[in-house]
């Protein structure tokens, strides 16, 4: 792979504007090799005298060749430096600026223009590093604040009569090296030379970065190593009067409390009514565990940080190295070192702070939050990215193979019987239509959530850190499609299962055990996604349901995009829920003994088919008027007008089709155009980021991920249709080769293949406004607050 594809496969996704433009300033270095081949003169139109080679005599004789005496480095340097780079004070920043000392050549123009192009870029990156650096010390600092806590906090806990204990044994600040940093910034810098060719592209495609000293040829604990004695003696006293500084470790308990962060109904509740919360802190095992785990949160995300900026190094600064080397390849001028050896010097190339930084990162965590095991540690730090496995791979094949052999098997039972020409049939597609579809739905659901990931990958949308998933545990598209073809077959097994039994004489004693094979398979699925054990992607089944269980206490939990996310997919999934209602019904009542349903002519059934459709609408109501109330965004007030709309639609489409009366036929016409248009507009506009008159991509946005254009306006066209979908309930059409229930099932399928497709375009636009604000971490809240006393006074 060519080194231009692979460094862009390495960014940092919402970090890509930050990086240095590799293949602008290569097309610049076309240019360059355009302008000298045009400048050559053509070979017909070299004297033929001239292409004959020098004779060995002719070559010794002294005559054709003159012999010079060779130059002295120094002289070599003098005379043959292209380019001269310097550091300028600008705007209150230092910038680097290249002066081309061979401009007046032919050609010399182009060269000058690459040099300018290639100091912007450059100091973008620089600036951008530095503004990133600042960024991660004030955290350390914050850090080793929240550290003071909880080691104090700890102590307390272990032994609530202690009053104060040793801090030169317990206390490890990371504090120090911030400390550090200031002292050093003004002295020179020191230089550090990169290893550019030790680390290959392949050493930093695991878990996205570099292992540890792999950059600098200085190797383990560089940050000693490149102070000089002066330096270290700066430091050490500055360590010494901070210590002296800080007040006893206990004391800090005086002045912090614990954040009481709305993460329950109930501390929602107590907030919402003005409650008192917790004045003083209570040292209770229950509370360090608290402490610790969020603490502990803190300081993976931090760490995580602290690599991709340390690959962000790695990586431009390998690009600076190869863009120099192609353009002294091309003309052969010699700069490249010269060019380089500014590069180490600069605070890019020369900076230790983030190596330093992470290295007191690992001894604070191995040794506060692993008991010491550096093993441990380390794995929680550096969780190893999960890797495709061959029987996977195989076994998702395997399912898949069943899958579509038990559908033809299916579709030739079917047709050989002649099962829909009997007269039964009607009554028997009204029971298994509603029983069996809901694993089709829910399959179907699952395809379309695989290729959803299987395109964000494809297209370098970064949907682990949009969704919050935990670095690791995240489900590949192969493991999710296995999980749906496993679905699907054990459903369409128990589908040929019952009707084999439906017809056998011999086994018709058994219809009420054939009965219950579907309420078994939703059991054991139930069951399945319930399963305390670590099995079976346990940490997906618990991220499904945490956000499960704060859709449904909707508006009682903070709203995050996973939580929203995942109620409009509910939204489309309005035919499974009431398939799941029959379940409870057919089974409930007993129903299932006779192969007959009573539910259609039940109040109570007829009164949840209304409610049960309306509950992901609702809980999307509850969230947006949440965000409206902590917000106060305008937009969230009239996204929850859009899903009051969408109820009231629901709700008279569904009554229209128990009661055909003319005035619900009315009503639902009414309510569902105007929900269908306004829906359609916030899906394009507001949702995809579309339809921008001034975009650069007409009609579309500015950045746009798939370079093919027509898929967007493709994607449009299929959702205006698909929202229109519901027709069908209004207008009732009527085909002979289809069942009621199949053409339901058909409609609903459409609304499920629909929000697949504004899965894939909602996160996209997610997560380019996440770059547009260079936003590549997520914010972890942190366990304790000092005083607001204490922060004047620093």
């Amino acid at each position: 792979m060519k080194f231009g594809k692979e460094f862009a496969s390495q960014m940092v996704p919402e970090w890509q504007e930050a990086y240095m433009d590799y293949g602008y300033l290569k097309s610049l270095l076309k240019e360059i090799l355009h302008n000298q081949q045009s400048k050559k003169p053509h070979p017909s139109a070299t004297p033929t005298i001239l292409k004959r080679k020098l004779s060995l005599y002719r070559a010794f004789s002294g005559l054709t060749q003159r012999h010079y005496q060779p130059l002295t480095p120094s002289e070599q340097d003098i005379e043959n430096q292209p380019i001269l780079v310097h550091s300028v004070l600008r705007d209150g920043h230092e910038k680097y600026e290249t002066t081309f000392l061979m401009a007046a050549e032919e050609g010399g123009e182009y060269e000058l223009v690459y040099f300018r192009r290639l100091d912007d870029q450059f100091n973008k990156v620089d600036k951008f590093y530095r503004s990133k650096v600042e960024e991660v010390m004030k955290e350390a600092v914050e850090l080793n604040k929240q550290m003071d806590a909880l080691i104090a906090f700890r102590v307390k806990v272990e032994n609530p009569t202690t009053e104060s204990f040793d801090s030169s044994v317990e206390m490890t600040h990371l504090g120090d090296v911030s400390a550090s940093v200031t002292t050093l910034s003004a002295s020179p810098p020191r230089e550090v030379k990169f290893n550019r060719g030790r680390v290959s592209m392949e050493e930093i495609k695991e878990n996205g970065s570099t292992h540890h000293g792999e950059l600098y040829e200085s190797g383990n604990d560089i940050g000693e190593e490149i102070q000089t004695p002066n330096q270290r003696d700066e430091v050490q006293n500055t360590k010494k009067n901070i210590k002296a500084n800080k007040p006893a470790p206990l004391e800090v308990l005086k002045r912090v409390q614990l954040n009481n962060a709305c993460e329950t109904p109930r501390s929602t509740i107590k907030g919402f009514i003005k409650y008192p919360g917790q004045t003083k802190l209570k040292f209770t095992k229950e509370n360090l565990s608290k402490v610790e785990e969020k603490l502990k949160r803190a300081f993976v995300e931090f760490y995580h940080k602290l690599r991709l900026l340390k690959n962000y190094t790695f990586l431009n600064i390998l690009a600076f190295s190869k863009i120099m080397k192609k353009y002294d390849k091309i003309t052969s001028r010699g700069a490249a070192k010269a060019y380089m050896k500014m590069v180490d010097k600069s605070y890019l190339g020369s900076s230790d702070e983030v190596t330093r930084l992470m290295e007191r990162v690992e001894k604070v965590f191995i040794k506060h939050f692993s008991n010491s095991n550096r093993n441990k540690g380390m794995s929680i730090l550096r969780p190893k990215r999960k890797r495709e496995r061959h029987r996977i791979t195989f076994s998702m094949g395997f399912f898949a193979g069943c899958t579509a052999a038990l559908t033809l098997a299916l579709i030739l039972i079917v047709r050989t019987r002649k099962i829909m020409d009997h007269s039964g049939s009607t009554k028997y597609m009204e029971i298994m239509f509603p029983l069996y579809s809901l694993f089709g739905f829910v399959v179907l659901h699952m395809l379309m959530y695989a290729a959803n990931i299987y395109f964000w990958r494809r297209y370098r949308v970064n949907h682990s850190f949009i969704f919050g998933l935990k670095q690791g545990t995240e489900l590949g598209y192969h493991q999710v499609l296995l999980l749906s073809f496993v679905l699907a077959a054990l459903a369409l097994a128990s589908v040929l299962a019952n009707l084999d039994m439906q017809i056998d004489p011999e086994t018709k004693d058994y219809v009420a055990f054939t009965e219950l094979m579907p309420l078994i398979l939703v059991l054991v699925v139930i069951a399945i996604l319930l399963c305390p054990l670590n099995i079976i992607c346990r940490s997906s089944r618990m991220f499904f349901l945490t956000c499960l269980f704060h859709c449904l206490c909707a508006p009682l939990y903070k709203v995050t995009l996973p939580d929203f996310f995942l109620a409009d997919q509910f939204t489309s999934q309005g035919q499974a829920l009431r398939s799941f209602e029959f379940y409870i019904c057919y089974y409930g009542w007993g129903d299932f003994k006779q192969r007959q349903t009573t539910c259609q002519s039940n109040s109570i059934f007829l009164t949840f088919s209304f409610i049960v459709v309306v509950i992901p609408y609702w809980s999307r109501f509850l969230q947006c008027l949440r965000r409206l109330f902590e917000e106060k965004d305008r937009m969230q007030g009239y996204n929850a007008f859009k899903y009051f709309l969408t109820i009231a639609a629901v709700c008279l489409r569904t009554a229209y089709s128990l009661d055909k009366g003319m005035g619900w036929k009315v009503l639902a016409w009414m309510f569902s155009v105007s929900t269908a248009i306004f829906s359609t507009y916030w899906d394009l506009v507001i949702d995809w980021g579309l339809l921008q008159k001034h975009s650069k991509n007409r009609w579309l946005r500015d950045k746009l991920l798939i370079p093919q254009k027509s898929v967007y306006f493709a994607a449009m066209v299929l959702n205006v249709l698909l929202r229109f979908a519901w027709l069908q309930t209004v207008l009732n059409f009527k085909f002979s080769f289809l069942h009621k229930q199949a053409m339901i099932s058909i409609i609903a399928s459409l609304e499920i293949i629909r929000r697949g497709i504004w899965n894939f375009f909602r996160v996209e636009n997610e997560h380019l406004n996440n770059i547009g604000k260079y936003r590549a971490f997520k914010s972890v809240p942190l366990p304790f607050n000092y005083e607001e006393n204490e922060d004047k006074d620093e």
